[in-house]
């Protein structure tokens, strides 16, 4: 709502106990009221009035016998960050842009965790001074941005999840192999494929092979044990994170996966197309472009092998 009157503004100042001097500053300091919340802070950063709608976060100054501190807003962990935000401008020090924060909007704001109850705001502020020319606290304007939070997490999911089995995409597999790298490594990993998945593209059709694709991703994440880290490596290529386990464990769990998924996608019909699956298998060491070619290779050992195999490279076993 751009383009307010002056009068309106101090009607606004007016109703949160501001003079007109503050009412002009607010002026300034806003050009939309709309879901905003206006604060009035005394010069060590507690809240003397706040406009009605701060009951959306669940509170009520109303029978407080204590000011709150403005602190006292902010989610437990990043109270810290908005009271080093505020001291510096109650300093007097300039701040350029806005300090966003979560706010657990809730009556029960000390021990609820419910990310619903989770709202992100962004906090500006304008240090104030009396008559005399000293600092006399400041004038805060607190504005939402969960829609904006919440827009930048799905862009983020979409970058780094594969749109059609809904797993993590190659580049936040490395990622996370770079972490565990830096951590020392050691970590087993297991590299899936369908076989023969080429040739069931070409005799079926790329709607069939994107129903098996995804089939497949959704047995393996039934298959996957807590801890474990899945994802799509690329069209035909899944990987495992094998956190906690032996190479032998490894191996086993892998044969397991291999065999029940035989099993399960065993044909119905002469006319159906027989369905397995192999896996290489290595360990998480040296570049994550070395863990990966040495899973790959051994991937491309066990499908040589005819397929329906573990394999780590330079060793073959049937599953």
């Amino acid at each position: 709502m751009a383009n307010l009157s002056l009068d309106r503004w101090g009607t606004v100042g007016m109703k949160i106990g501001l003079s007109d001097v503050e009412g002009h500053v607010l002026h300034g300091l806003l050009e939309e009221t709309s879901g905003d919340i206006v604060i009035r802070l005394d010069r060590h950063g507690f809240i003397i009035h706040a406009s009605a709608n701060i009951a959306e976060l669940g509170l009520d100054f109303s029978g407080a016998l204590l000011l709150p501190h403005i602190t006292d807003l902010a989610e437990r962990d990043h109270a810290a960050f908005v009271g080093e935000h505020v001291k510096a401008a109650l300093a007097g020090r300039t701040q350029a842009g806005w300090a966003e924060f979560p706010v657990i909007a809730c009556a029960d704001r000390e021990t609820c965790r419910e990310d619903r109850c989770q709202r992100w705001y962004a906090l500006s502020l304008r240090p104030m001074c009396d008559s005399a020319g000293t600092l006399d606290g400041a004038l805060c304007l607190m504005r939402s941005v969960q829609q904006v939070r919440s827009l930048e997490g799905e862009l983020h999911n979409r970058a780094v999840t594969d749109p059609l089995t809904g797993l993590a995409n190659r580049q936040a597999f490395c990622a996370g192999l770079r972490r565990h790298l830096a951590r020392g490594g050691g970590q087993m990993i297991a590299v899936f494929a369908v076989d023969s998945m080429r040739a069931l593209l070409m005799r079926y059709g790329q709607r069939t092979a994107d129903e098996v694709l995804w089939g497949f991703a959704k047995f393996l994440e039934t298959m996957a044990l807590p801890g474990h880290e899945l994802a799509q490596l690329d069209g035909e290529r899944f990987a495992v994170l094998l956190p906690d386990m032996t190479s032998r464990a490894a191996r086993e769990w892998a044969e397991d996966v291999v065999t029940t998924f035989a099993g399960l996608a065993a044909p119905v019909s002469a006319k159906a197309p027989q369905l397995t699956a192999s896996a290489g298998l290595a360990r998480v060491e040296c570049t994550v472009d070395w863990t990966l070619r040495e899973a790959e290779l051994g991937l491309v050992l066990a499908r040589a092998g005819g397929g329906r195999q573990v394999a780590v490279a330079g060793h073959r076993r049937a599953a």
